[in-house]
């Protein structure tokens, strides 16, 4: 069994994860994002899916990097009227 670095758990399931040189253990997907999803530099959501990174710092949206003065950020999204 293994401990989970965020709440505890000693749990038989509990899985590692390695990133930038340093291994983590969680025992589910929620400490994992809670540890290692990085925070948007504007909103402050954790950012569990790709984000947008401008001038090294990382926001959830293209919206979010905009506000904070990011240019050239667009958001992949097909319209109706690109179908």
């Amino acid at each position: 069994m293994a401990r989970c670095e965020v709440c505890g758990n000693d749990y038989n399931m509990a899985f590692t994860v390695e990133a930038q040189g340093a291994r983590h253990t969680f025992d589910c997907f929620e400490c994992a994002i809670h540890r290692m999803a990085p925070i948007c530099e504007h909103c402050r959501v954790q950012i569990v899916g790709h984000g947008v990174e401008a001038d090294g710092r990382m926001y959830c949206c293209a919206h979010c990097a905009k506000a904070e003065g990011a240019t050239g950020i667009v958001d992949h999204v097909e319209t109706a009227a690109s179908l």
